[in-house]
Formats: C-alpha cells, structure tokens, sequence
C-alpha cells in the first residue's frame, strides 16, 4: 500500500539545459517518508538527470527544491550526503581490493589519536548497521570476493553508514539475477518500512509493478504522471510512458526450427583482457527457424563468446561455423558467410560516429549498391533515406554525422543496417539498448519476422524480460560455460536466475559437452 507519511521532498519546476537543449521541462515530484517510489521512463527521458540534480551532481536552470519544507540547492553530492540524501550508481563506486568495512567507511574514517584509522571500531560499526538493516555481509570479505548482489548491498550500506534517510537507486537491478533482485526488492522493504524513502530509477515495468508504492513517469524530460501502484497494469505504464499504446509482448507462433544448422560452436576457448579464460570449452548450436537467448550476469564470457563468432577475438581452441562455412578471425569473410552483427558496443564496433548516416546505412549493402567498379552513391543515399524513415531515426539527416545522434537513435541506425542484410544468422547483442518501447516492439518483430522466413536469431541481452519475451529457447551461461539449454515457454525466470547464479548444477547433458544439442 502506498505510504500515508509527510512529504520529504518536494522537486518544484525543475528544468535543466544543457546548451541550446532542454533536458528536463518543468518536472515536479513528491516523495514521502517510508514509501518506495518509482521513478520510470524510456532511455534517455531524464529520469538520471532529475535524481543527479537532487543529488548535487548537476545544477539545475529552475525552479526549486525542498527537503523536510526548507528549500535547499546542493552545489555537490558531499552536501546532499551531509543533508541525508545518499545514491547508488548503476556503476558500483568500489574498491575491489579494499574489505567492505574499509569501502564503507572511506571518506568518513573512525580515527583513533595521531590520525590513525580505528579499524577495529569500522568493523564493529560496519557489522552492527550491517545486522540492523538484514545486509548480512561480513566486514572483513574482500569486496572484489563479492557476488554482484552482495557488492550492491555494501554500496546501499555505504549510504547507510553515513546517516542517509533518503536513497536514490540507479537501475539497482541491471546486473542482478532474479533472485538478488528478490533479495534487494527485500531490502527496500525493510528500509521504508524502517521509514527511509526510496527513489527507484529503472525502465523494468514488471519490476516496478512488483516494488513500488507510487511511480513517477517521465516521458521526454517531463513527469507526466504520478500514480499509485494498485491494480495498475505494466502496459498501463508503457502507455504513459511513450504517450500510446505498445505492445510488451510480440506475438509469435511456436518456433519451427529446421535440421539445418546456421550457427556451430564446438569445444570454444578464449581469453578475457587479462589472461584469464572466459570462455571454456563451451558448445553450442542454432538452428535455421528459431531464436535462441543468451541469459547470463554479466562477465561470465557473453562477450569474449560472441566477439568470436563475429571474428573479433581470436579462440585458443575450438571452432566456429556459419551457415556450414568454417570462420576464423575475420569480421569481413563472417559477414560473407551469412552473418548479420548487431554489436552491444556501437560507438566502438557498430558505428563510424565520425561518419555521415548515410555512409554508416551504406557499410554492408556495398555489393547491392555498386555501379560497375563504382559505388552508386544515389542509390546508396535514396536507401538510407528509406532506412531512416522506416526506423524512426530522429534527427536523422542523411549527412549527420552519427556521434551526434542520442544513444537510441544510435541503436537504431545500426539495426536498421544490420536487419537489411541478406543475412540467415543475426546476432543481436543488447538489441533494445537505449530504445524506446515502441521501437522494441518494432525489433522484436522483425526479429520474429526473420525467423520465420527461415533465419537464425541469437539473441544476448541483459534483460530477462527481453529474453522471455522473444526467445524460442534460452542458453544459460556461467564461469564460460553453457550451464543449461531451455524451452522458454517450459521455464521460469527463477530457474534461469539459479543457473545464472551458479546455485543450480549443470544439465547432465551439458555437464557429458553436449551443450550444443536440442
């Protein structure tokens, strides 16, 4: 039920510009003591921006602020900190090497006389507020030792510790399993329940139906909406959220998947950046008619695995096929064999940003685009005309440079390149980063409409939802290894979450290296 406590802060009239742009357009917001409070919106709505404002990270252009019913303006997060406001990035803002009492207390140290830290009393302290919120985590444990859910609740612990009442979450569950995410969801409680106040930034709607008392919606830097969270619906929420009906959930027939094999990894090694292995001697395999999801936490070898299908990483061991062509390490010769690459990195690896759009549009249609020895730079430009009109590219001049387009326009350009292709093996790596609902809706369905012409669609994403939503069948993977090979349709999003987290074993089939196999 949503908190009938006074009012703790009040946002009146915010805007914020950022040169000739205007990031946030008269915003206003209540919080109240004990409640847990969504704060929602598409990629790039201002949801971030508001909260950095609240925070001391950003100064706002108007309008005003009040804390407890004093209007206060914070020229940094040090004075927020000491007012009692404290936020936890999507980044963790750790030291790996240091303990968790040593995290906790750097910046507001115990000190005993000559200046020296008090350890001893950092421990005790960080134990005792550890055990009065649930935290449970152990003052002496090497942070970098830590499970991803446990270092999110030295960081929530970090603010405890310095008195904060109110705490600002920033997508807290982007790199969580479902149970970790069940497990903060929990720790939320306990906090408003205590009678802290919680801000909840995220796009996850199944996630706000599932925390929050009340929810704030922005929609292109504006809050167009504060509801309470009883018998609202998610589609409710997405409709407020891009200002028209969507769709969640694209509609498809069961998977009808071919004995034609268009993705073959067998006995894959590879190394991560420092040396280690991340990928172990994993298999697997993707028939032509269905779309298979990549589930896993992040840094357990999606990316070095996926770098190597595409030829951008070279394998210690193993080998990879395409469409029946043997593939080594070159991008150009994979591309020829069949392969469509939608790369979650596309400022470094998707995108040219110093390039036109339509050059960008151009990069992989050059054979269908040339005039004798010659590229067709009329035809090349109508189609990336075309491109752009069909994906809804905003500010998309066909001679804009790529670097100045938002995140999500970004995205867009590169999909909307990369689903043009003759291609029957795409790989679309966080497909709906940075994209707004509708145009979700709109990747998902041709990513349906590819594999029922035939395609192979290999979907990586951090998001479960995402994964459920258009996968046929979903791979798991753990430590390097395909841990388990489900039917989406058959599974739950916990069963996933516990081989993500390595608390189930692997499939016996998987376990014998048979994790290729249907």
């Amino acid at each position: 039920m949503p908190s009938d406590g006074p009012t703790v802060v009040s946002l009146r009239n915010i805007v914020k510009r950022f040169g000739n742009f205007t990031a946030i357009h008269d915003a206003s917001m209540d919080i109240r003591q004990g409640e847990i409070h969504a704060l929602v919106g598409e990629n790039g709505a201002g949801k971030s921006t508001l909260m950095n404002i609240l925070y001391g990270l950003l100064s706002r252009n108007e309008g005003e602020i009040e804390l407890y019913k004093r209007q206060v303006r914070f020229g940094n997060p040090h004075e927020a900190i000491a007012a009692g406001i404290g936020m936890v990035h999507q980044h963790f803002k750790l030291a790996p090497s240091f303990t968790v009492a040593e995290n906790i207390i750097l910046g507001s140290e115990p000190l005993k006389p000559l200046y020296r830290v008090d350890r001893q009393r950092a421990e005790r302290e960080t134990k005792a507020i550890s055990e009065k919120f649930g935290l449970n985590l152990d003052p002496r444990a090497i942070v970098g030792s830590l499970t991803v859910g446990l270092r999110q609740r030295v960081e929530i612990l970090k603010t405890l510790y310095r008195d904060a009442r109110i705490l600002i979450l920033d997508e807290p569950t982007a790199v969580l399993t479902p149970q970790e995410t069940k497990e903060l969801f929990a720790t939320m409680r306990s906090l408003a329940d205590s009678g802290h106040s919680i801000i909840f930034i995220t796009h996850k709607l199944r996630e706000v139906i599932d925390a929050a008392d009340r929810i704030s919606v922005m929609r292109q830097g504006r809050i167009v909406a504060t509801i309470d969270n009883e018998n609202v619906t998610a589609q409710e929420i997405a409709s407020l959220m891009v200002g028209r009906p969507v769709l969640l959930r694209v509609a498809k027939d069961k998977a009808k998947p071919t004995p034609e094999t268009l993705l073959d990894v067998r006995g894959l090694v590879a190394l991560g950046e420092r040396g280690d292995t991340t990928v172990d001697n994993l298999s697997m395999q993707i028939q032509a008619g269905e779309i298979v999801g990549l589930a896993g936490v992040q840094g357990n070898g999606q990316d070095e695995l996926v770098e190597c299908i595409a030829g951008l990483r070279r394998p210690v061991a193993g080998s990879v096929a395409i469409c029946g062509t043997p593939l080594g390490t070159n991008p150009r010769a994979n591309r020829k064999a069949g392969l469509a690459y939608i790369p979650a990195d596309r400022g470094g690896v998707g995108l040219s940003l110093l390039s036109g759009l339509w050059e960008n549009l151009t990069v992989g249609h050059l054979d269908k685009l040339r005039f004798g020895p010659f590229l067709d730079i009329g035809k090349a430009r109508r189609q990336a005309a075309d491109l752009l009109k069909q994906y809804d590219v905003r500010g998309g001049q066909l001679d804009k440079l790529a670097k100045s387009l938002s995140g999500g326009n970004q995205q867009k350009v590169q999909v909307a390149r990369e689903l043009t292709r003759d291609a029957r093996l795409v790989i679309a790596e966080q497909p709906s980063q940075g994209v707004d609902i509708g145009a979700i809706e709109s990747i998902h369905r041709i990513l349906v409409q590819m594999r029922d012409s035939g395609h192979a669609v290999f979907v990586i994403s951090a998001d479960l939802d995402e994964i459920f939503s258009i996968s046929d069948r979903i791979l798991v993977i753990y430590r390097g290894q395909i841990v388990a090979n489900l039917l989406a349709e058959e599974t739950t999003t916990e069963e996933v979450g516990r081989y993500m987290g390595g608390l189930a074993t692997a499939q016996p089939a998987l376990e014998e290296g048979a994790n290729h196999g249907r």
